[in-house]
């Protein structure tokens, strides 16, 4: 699963910076690599949603695969 969680972290840093570039610069990476609303295009948009969806969904279960747990301040 950690290959998972990994893939699903690049697809988010993508879908990021991709987001960056159409906020500063009107740009929008994805469309200018793979044609504006193409089937490579959506097959990027959908990859990235799904991974924002599996990030949000299994954050608990990724933490423990990682060793990671959130601490409260005090």
């Amino acid at each position: 699963m950690k290959t998972v969680d990994i893939i699903a972290a690049v697809l988010l840093v993508v879908g990021g910076l991709n987001w960056g570039l159409v906020g500063l610069f009107g740009l929008d990476m994805v469309a200018a690599l793979f044609g504006e609303m193409s089937f490579a295009s959506r097959a990027v948009y959908v990859l990235v949603g799904l991974a924002g969806l599996y990030q949000a969904i299994g954050l608990k279960g990724i933490q423990e695969r990682w060793g990671v747990t959130a601490h409260a301040r005090t």
